[in-house]
């Protein structure tokens, strides 16, 4: 059965243990309402860890004045239900005060500089400074062995990676898949946003990079690729953020031939805005 615990006495209580029986500990960290994406990463962690924390926190800093905070949806029962089903010995479901208890407008924050700005970055200013401040703060928290993240927040996944590093967190991180519907939609709590008709036009996003891909396989340049993917999504109906091609380190391709790549699309239909990535190889 999977225990809920809403005070640090006791999520520390349970780690620590856990940690006198010399068993390993992971962690994922969620905002909550989860599918089967969210799922597949307990799962992946009970393969590498013999406990499992899951965070239900939705984050105040990681979400702009004009976002969805407010509105994000918010389902603890169903959560737990969920997370017990897949495996998960622990949610962890601290309050905003529990999580700041200075306050936001003391709270110390973690931030990421240069890979920060660009993209989703850029769209969303101080989104990753919250992202970084909630999964520091997370992991002093639980002190995981391991911790899964979604290969769909790409860039979010390369920005806790470069974190992890600079401040030697003693972390294994845990790449997971992206788990997609079966129309290619990639899975994400926001996709309840959409309307009948924009959840039909909402897998043109995974399209879009399949195409983007097969362009760049093509010889096409990449920045007239760039261009290619952005008008097939507002053709479709998209207001796009960007639809970008970049190495894995998400720097601009320049004159490499071969290699890795990875196209990324950030592109909002209605009140929804939804991300999705596609990795690749050119030398394939």
């Amino acid at each position: 059965m999977t225990e809920v615990a809403t005070t640090l006495e006791v999520l520390r209580a349970r780690v620590a243990g856990w940690r006198r029986e010399g068993l390993r500990v992971g962690l994922v960290p969620t905002m909550g309402n989860l599918h089967e994406g969210h799922h597949s990463l307990v799962r992946l962690v009970r393969a590498r860890a013999d406990r499992v924390v899951a965070s239900v926190f939705v984050n105040p800093t990681q979400f702009g004045p004009d976002e969805d905070y407010a509105q994000y949806p918010r389902t603890p029962e169903a959560d737990v239900a969920g997370l017990e089903a897949a495996g998960c010995d622990l949610a962890w479901m601290p309050s905003v005060e529990l999580m700041y208890p200075l306050g936001l407008a003391r709270a110390v924050r973690v931030q990421v500089p240069g890979i920060t700005d660009v993209l989703d970055g850029a769209h969303r200013p101080g989104h990753f400074d919250g992202v970084c401040t909630v999964v520091a703060r997370l992991f002093n928290q639980v002190q995981p062995d391991v911790a899964a993240f979604g290969r769909k927040d790409y860039q979010q996944l390369a920005v806790i990676r470069h974190m992890v590093r600079d401040l030697a967190f003693p972390v294994e991180l845990l790449p997971a898949p992206i788990v997609r519907e079966a129309d290619g939609l990639a899975r994400s709590s926001r996709n309840q946003y959409l309307a009948a008709g924009e959840r039909t036009l909402a897998p043109s996003i995974h399209r879009s990079l399949l195409a983007m891909r097969d362009a760049l396989r093509g010889g096409m340049p990449w920045r007239e690729v760039e261009a290619f993917g952005g008008a097939q999504l507002a053709a479709a109906g998209f207001q796009v953020d960007y639809a970008v091609v970049r190495t894995p380190l998400l720097a601009e391709p320049g004159s490499e031939q071969g290699g890795e790549r990875v196209v990324l699309v950030a592109a909002r239909l209605g009140r929804t805005r939804l991300i999705d990535n596609l990795e690749f190889s050119l030398d394939a």
